[in-house]
């Protein structure tokens, strides 16, 4: 029986990559089916065999972890260092576009609500 290891939608082209290489680099024979390109199928990882597909699922969790960790560590040097941060930083860098885009949200939120109000 096939077993379905990891979804592939909404993963970033590198952290796919590294999975098919870590997969690759401990002999696991998987096969991968794309995402399809509206949303509709979830596309991933599989396995056939169940011995196979729990080994795989150890090396993912593990891989998890680890890529977890070092993209917190990224997330808080590009913190530390300026180079993201909240809304008051986003409009500091780009107040005319952070301004259409609220005032935006605030039309759209306008229009959703004013029937409801109106009553």
């Amino acid at each position: 029986m096939t077993n379905h290891l990891m979804n592939l939608r909404h993963v970033p082209d590198d952290e796919a990559n590294e999975i098919r290489e870590l997969f690759e680099a401990h002999d696991v024979p998987y096969y991968e089916t794309p995402p399809s390109r509206w949303g509709i199928s979830m596309g991933g990882f599989w396995v056939h065999d169940d011995d196979e597909a729990r080994r795989a699922r150890e090396l993912l969790e593990n891989y998890q972890r680890e890529r977890l960790q070092r993209q917190r560590e990224a997330y808080e040097q590009d913190l530390a260092a300026g180079r993201v941060g909240g809304f008051w930083h986003r409009f500091r860098r780009r107040p005319v576009t952070t301004l259409v885009a609220c005032l935006a949200i605030a039309i759209i939120l306008a229009l959703t609500v004013a029937p409801f109000v109106t009553l």
